[in-house]
């Protein structure tokens, strides 16, 4: 046992090591290439932050919970948005999943809103499942979702982590009136911390910064620093629910304090032990309450 265990740390220890030198040599040949083709260490640089490395599949291996829905696939200006439709009243539910994801993350919640009768609309994001694209970023897939709510006319949306942040901007954007309640799960705020992350990940130097910077100031149509989250949460007037994990090590719980705190019209629930997934019976069984009691 205590040999197995020792196997394990080891590789463990590798495995991070051999990531670090990885995220290092990238951000090396992107700091190099600033120099000598900026625009393409730009484009490299944007790519590793916007393109997911997985959370696609194809019509073959579609998961189980997915193949059991109605599919549509709703064609918009180039784009196809992939949708799963289980039908039931008049009461219509939007989910909107997260970075590096797709519809069948929302599998464990699916039976806590069906037992409501309502009809439950998914749809994957923007270069995940079977939707079309190779870029995901929140004003693309707010653009998604407002294609589909157009459609659909849903009452409620429930959005987890990125797909949450970007439920909010969709709403702070287009201010649908036909959305009566929103649930957001594990949602980022601010964009800074996001990138200055990336940034910190790759040691990008100062060239490749700016560049960046001004690359999705241009993106967002927005200052970085105001395309937060809070900010979206504070200009809605839709009742909400929220909630955020004290142990989350994707989003620390203090994005979620953020959100909850300009959010005029918020029920803010704190978990522990859930992680970033947040998958919870007894979670499940609020957002029940909420949107339907």
């Amino acid at each position: 046992m205590q040999n197995k265990i020792e196997v394990a740390i080891v590789f463990l220890i590798m495995k991070k090591a051999l990531y670090f030198l990885l995220t290092k040599s990238i951000g090396l040949y992107i700091n190099v290439l600033s120099f000598i083709a900026p625009e393409k260490a730009t484009q490299i640089a944007h790519g590793y932050f916007s393109i997911p490395r997985k959370g696609k599949f194809n019509q073959k291996k579609l998961p189980k919970i997915l193949e059991e829905a109605q599919q549509e696939t709703i064609s918009h200006n180039g784009d196809s948005i992939q949708t799963y439709i289980w039908k039931g009243n008049e009461t219509i539910i939007l989910l909107i999943h997260g970075w590096e994801s797709n519809s069948s993350r929302w599998k464990k919640m699916l039976p806590y809103l069906k037992k409501s009768g309502s009809t439950i609309i998914a749809i994957d994001g923007p270069a995940q499942g079977l939707s079309s694209g190779t870029e995901f970023t929140v004003t693309k897939y707010a653009e998604f979702i407002d294609i589909a709510a157009k459609k659909y006319q849903p009452n409620y949306i429930i959005g987890h982590s990125l797909g949450g942040k970007t439920s909010l901007y969709y709403q702070y954007k287009y201010q649908n009136p036909n959305v009566q309640k929103m649930v957001i799960l594990g949602a980022p705020s601010d964009f800074t911390i996001i990138f200055n992350n990336f940034i910190k990940l790759l040691s990008l130097n100062n060239k490749v910064i700016k560049a960046l910077e001004n690359k999705y100031t241009g993106i967002l149509e927005q200052n970085l620093n105001l395309f937060t989250a809070q900010e979206f949460a504070s200009k809605i007037n839709v009742k909400g629910f929220l909630a955020h994990d004290i142990d989350d090590i994707v989003v620390l719980f203090n994005e979620g304090k953020k959100i909850a705190h300009s959010w005029e019209n918020v029920q803010f629930i704190e978990t522990k032990g859930l992680g970033h997934k947040l998958h919870d019976d007894e979670l499940y069984q609020k957002v029940y309450q909420f949107l339907f009691e």
